[in-house]
């Protein structure tokens, strides 16, 4: 009997629990069929179908707020078409990388959305949605851009409606007229007409793979973007996906994937300072979304000064023509920045944004004399020549050198290891191949030299020799401080850091001798001003971000030496001229690499830091010695001249005068009669010590001293 109650009691608590369960299933479901009434209640009906609600777009101005640079999706572009005006692999291309199964499944696909979930639920934010093509139409048709689950369950809803009124065929025809393509282009015939300037009816295979590869990230994959590359790719991976499913042969594909894509210039609409602009983009693209980009109503405040701007690329143009004409060096760049802020004020990434690459078909810089759309001063790694000399001459003055001291130009053997450079013959052939044997741009050794003349004329040999002294390791840290972060190998360089021996991006140059015009001070390189959004909330504001990296003192003596017009006259001769500008103290260095491929001009005041590259962007040499003397120098004082007119002349603060008591720190070469070099004075990582040193034990001791006694035995007789 006790066991039968017991078992009643047991069956009694689990109907109890069962229909507990069953009442909160049942009070859950009819509290969702409430809320989705409700919200469906408040849905527009497919069976008012009307072209995609207006959006607003996001506008890049310059920085007064007036210059508008570049719309992203203002006007939209849309020309409806007949389902039948479509070709078939555009449609078919779209099925295979937006919805393979979009004919079989109904609105939407339950495993796609269980699985965006998940992701989502991990991620702790929307960041997949699992959309079929019916959902995407039901989003870009009547709902915003936002990533909610309300706005998810609002296109369920939709999506359910569309598939109910609509044919299969019809929606694909309703979402090609309907969906965005990047570029104020809405549907695939205003695509069609953007990127090639035809009507969609006469796209080949490979052009409407290229249409429905952009679909994912319209103005991530654009074709004058700099993800070209990446667009080439997609679309390739477009016709794969046909393949697979058998919407094309074998021979479709590949003749798709060779054909050559000719894209439309003529109606990308206004863009002013393309290369500026598309990093604006991108910044935009990563750190608010696309979608936000393009329907949000972002209104975007840049650093770039218009008038400058504008200045900047007829200089480049005009500069970039002349050297292909007189020297063979089809390419140019420049960038100008504020040294007292880091805003950047102009920049200019090619002659020719929207230009023909030279020869036809060249791509990323390969084997491209000049390559429009590639941005040299951003994404371009080159060779900076002697354009590195100044850090090398500051670390040597950080260690206690002065301005004075004298280093021997001579033909000099440089070697890390005794052991691996023998003693040179009385001839001093300079032809030891164990060894690094730097000559100088003019095949002259002039002897004596202190380093302010070493400096202002860029004289290579003291120059390893500085570096030498300085120490690799200590001059690559203070670049790396400075704003340098290409050169993280030391062992690649060697002692030809100071002639040209590692990559470096024109942008980071700049920001780097912005260090010496602020005596010290680095501020972080900006390109934005101020973002709003559509309610004019503000989203992000420039804040100037400045630390100090660099001690005033020995930045007052390189900017000392490189405003030194007589000091520099020695190295351009001719072209002094196009140094000097009246009333106005300007602080200039040079830099050409071997065989001249690459000519650069670095020049700055207080105020204003501009640089000038020139050459080819595949390192085909220049002709006819084309080095930064006659192919950069010309451009930068063109736009130098411009660009400081309008500005209030400012001048470098004096360094206090540096007496030492070491005679060779101090200028003096020959003592007691009797000349050698500097080793034979000094400890090169503490020259100031008052402690005699006269060793022969450091590795370049032998290699320096035995060209000076030839050099005196030479003045002797």
């Amino acid at each position: 009997m006790r066991k039968k109650k017991k078992g009643k009691k047991k069956n009694y608590f689990f109907l109890k629990i069962t229909g507990l369960f069953f009442l909160i299933i049942l009070i859950f479901g009819f509290w969702a069929l409430i809320v989705v009434a409700k919200i469906a209640k408040d849905l527009p009906s497919p069976e008012q179908f009307v072209n995609k609600q207006i959006n607003q777009s996001t506008k890049i101005y310059d920085r007064t707020g007036e210059i508008l640079l570049y719309e992203i999706h203002g006007e939209e572009k849309r020309t409806l078409i007949s389902f039948e005006e479509i070709p078939e692999f555009a449609k078919k291309a779209t099925l295979a990388i937006e919805d393979q199964n979009f004919y079989t499944n109904p609105a939407f696909d339950w495993k796609a959305i269980a699985r965006a979930m998940i992701t989502n639920i991990l991620k702790g934010r929307v960041v997949q949605g699992g959309s079929t093509i019916t959902q995407q139409l039901a989003k870009n048709a009547f709902l915003t851009p936002e990533k909610t689950y309300t706005r998810k369950l609002k296109e369920l809803i939709l999506a359910h409606w569309i598939e109910q009124r609509y044919s299969k065929d019809e929606i694909l025809n309703l979402y090609l007229n309907q969906i965005p393509y990047g570029s104020n282009a809405y549907g695939i015939e205003a695509a069609s007409q953007t990127y090639f300037s035809k009507s969609a009816k006469d796209l080949n295979l490979s052009e409407a793979a290229v249409l429905a590869a952009m679909l994912q990230a319209p103005s991530y994959y654009s074709p004058w973007g700099s993800h070209s590359e990446e667009l080439k790719h997609r679309k390739n991976y477009v016709l794969e996906q046909m393949f697979s499913l058998g919407f094309i042969d074998k021979e479709e594909k590949q003749r798709a994937e060779n054909f050559e894509l000719k894209f439309s210039q003529q109606n990308i609409g206004s863009i002013k300072a393309p290369h500026f602009i598309m990093i604006i983009k991108d910044y935009l693209n990563t750190n608010y979304g696309e979608e936000t980009v393009e329907e949000g109503g972002l209104k975007v405040i840049t650093t770039l000064d218009w008038n400058l701007q504008e200045i900047a690329e007829k200089t480049i143009k005009e500069g970039a023509e002349k050297n292909s004409e007189l020297y063979q060096g089809k390419n140019a760049a420049l960038v100008a920045q504020d040294p007292k802020t880091g805003q950047i004020l102009a920049m200019v990434g090619s002659k020719d944004y929207f230009g023909d690459s030279e020869p036809e078909g060249c791509k990323s810089g390969l084997n491209c004399q000049f390559e429009g759309n590639f941005n040299v001063a951003t994404q371009g790694l080159r060779q900076p020549g002697s354009a590195l000399k100044p850090f090398a001459y500051f670390t040597a003055f950080q260690k206690g050198y002065s301005p004075e001291t004298v280093v021997f130009d001579l033909p000099t053997e440089f070697s890390s290891y005794y052991e691996l450079c023998p003693l040179i013959n009385i001839n001093f052939l300079n032809n030891n191949n164990l060894c690094f044997h730097p000559e100088n741009f003019d095949g002259i050794f002039r002897g004596p030299v202190n380093l302010r003349n070493s400096l202002a004329q860029s004289i290579n040999v003291p120059s390893v020799k500085i570096l030498y002294l300085a120490g690799l390791n200590n001059t690559l840290e203070n670049l790396k401080n400075f704003g340098i972060t290409t050169l993280s190998d030391p062992s690649r360089y060697g002692l030809s850091l100071v002639l040209g021996g590692g990559e470096i991006k024109l942008i980071e140059l700049i920001e780097a001798y912005s260090v010496f015009a602020q005596e010290g001070i680095k501020h972080r390189q900006s390109l934005i001003l101020e973002i709003k959004d559509s309610q004019g909330r503000v989203l992000e504001k420039y804040i100037d971000q400045a630390i100090r990296v660099a001690e005033s003192q020995y930045t007052q003596i390189i900017n000392n030496i490189l405003s030194d017009i007589e000091a520099r006259s020695g190295l351009f001769h001719s072209s002094l001229n196009l140094t000097v500008f009246p009333d106005r103290e300007v602080a200039l260095k040079t830099g050409t690499t071997n065989d001249y491929r690459d000519a650069w001009t670095i020049g700055y005041t207080p105020s204003l830091v501009v640089g000038v590259w020139a050459g080819n962007n595949d390192s085909r040499p220049m002709q006819k010695n084309a080095g930064s003397i006659l192919a950069a120098i010309p451009i930068w004082h063109d736009f130098m001249e411009k660009a400081i007119n309008n500005q209030t002349p400012e001048f470098f603060n004096k360094p206090e005068e540096i007496i030492q008591t070491k005679p060779m720190l101090n200028g003096e070469y020959i003592i007691d009669g009797d000349a050698h070099n500097i080793l034979y004075y000094v400890n090169k990582n503490n020259p100031t010590d008052t402690t005699p040193f006269n060793t022969g034990f450091d590795s370049q001791f032998q290699n320096w001293e035995i060209p000076v006694r030839i050099w005196l035995q030479s003045l002797r007789g």
